[in-house]
């Protein structure tokens, strides 16, 4: 799965959600209540508000891991790099089970939609279990697709995805060169699959973050209430600045050339935003409690959710304290631990705003 291939299935997914939006039916499903917070002038420039502030905290959440030479604290080989990406798959984590999944329940639970088949049976787990197997399937297949493409080669950490051939160097004494040459090349093969898979993850959980972005972003734009605009844009400041430091981090340890990082957290950091822009463009037509808008957004929650949680246990989580560095320090494992339950935490109690 290339860079290229993955913006290409995010503009299809979005081309498509624009499109339901778009023709969304213009019967409403009751009118909407007046609370006293809905004001369509007062809305306008808390979005403005939002657009920028969030595209500014994302691009710090981001770009920070990537400046590890002029935060030598942040490198991957060091432990606070383990503790910083654990708060981060938190943060994820809780997005997952605390936010994205139960506004999709939330949504296809809705009495706007018919009692058959959107009552009777429960979407938002199904289409997350299967979003978790597809995520799965991609991972392992990409992960494999990878190997094939290299299976002449090793990557090299600097090598931005071009294959290296092993040379053994013979240098006197024929027997020891010769195992230290297998021996080096072993370790090259070991490191060139982990590189393999740190590349297929930060692609993977970059189209999962990307997708749920624009859903957020796209029902921030359109909603007029002012009351509830105010908590989501803190909730969502603090949620892209920590969500893109898991991601900043992924991107990192694949070791991808500098355009490929650039466009990588470019994406991530305009994806809010433009979804608020676009809520924006369609706010006059589209209807948050129409059945076609919440059948629509709310198959595409539950798709982002399974994805997240997918990614965040097995790909981050998982991943990083079944691994060698995590695995050898009982102590980082605890200070670990602890920076999960307190970026989960933190996330699900803004659950309570937004």
């Amino acid at each position: 799965m290339t860079c290229s291939k993955s913006i290409l299935i995010f503009f299809i997914l979005l081309s498509n959600l624009s499109v339901q939006v778009l023709s969304s039916e213009v019967e409403e499903c009751g009118a909407e209540e007046d609370d006293g917070c809905t004001n369509k002038k007062k809305a306008l420039p808390l979005k403005i508000i939002a657009i920028v502030t969030i595209l500014i905290s994302s691009m710090i959440g981001v770009c920070l891991p990537l400046f590890t030479k002029s935060i030598p604290a942040l490198s991957p080989d060091r432990n606070l790099f383990f503790i910083v990406k654990a708060f981060a798959a938190g943060i994820i984590l809780a997005t997952g089970f605390m936010h994205v999944l139960p506004d999709s329940v939330e949504m296809l639970s809705s009495p706007c939609l018919k009692e058959n088949p959107w009552h009777k049976f429960p979407f938002t787990g199904f289409v997350a279990m299967l979003s978790a197997i597809v995520t799965l399937m991609i991972d392992s297949m990409a992960t494999s697709l990878y190997s094939k493409k290299h299976n002449s080669g090793v990557v090299k950490p600097n090598s931005g995805g071009e294959p290296e051939e092993l040379a053994v160097v013979e240098s006197g004494g024929g027997a020891h060169s010769h195992f230290h040459g297998h021996h080096h090349g072993a370790k090259l093969e070991v490191q060139g699959a982990q590189l393999l898979r740190y590349r297929v993850i930060a692609m993977v959980l970059e189209l999962g973050i990307i997708v749920h972005s624009i859903v957020i972003g796209l029902s921030l734009g359109a909603s007029n209430n002012t009351c509830s605009i105010k908590g989501l844009i803190a909730a969502l400041c603090f949620h892209q600045m920590f969500e893109g430091m898991g991601l900043g981090g992924c991107i990192l340890q694949a070791e991808y050339k500098f355009i490929k990082k650039a466009a990588m957290a470019f994406f991530f950091s305009v994806t809010t935003p433009f979804g608020i822009a676009l809520g924006l463009a369609l706010a006059s037509s589209y209807k948050e409690n129409s059945p076609r808008s919440l059948i629509t957004v709310g198959l595409l929650n539950a798709s982002s959710a399974g994805l997240l949680l997918y990614m965040a246990l097995v790909d981050l989580l998982a991943a990083d304290f079944m691994g060698p560095k995590l695995q050898g320090s009982i102590k980082l494992q605890i200070k670990s631990y602890v920076a999960v339950l307190l970026g989960a935490g933190v996330m699900s109690l803004m659950a309570k705003w937004a």
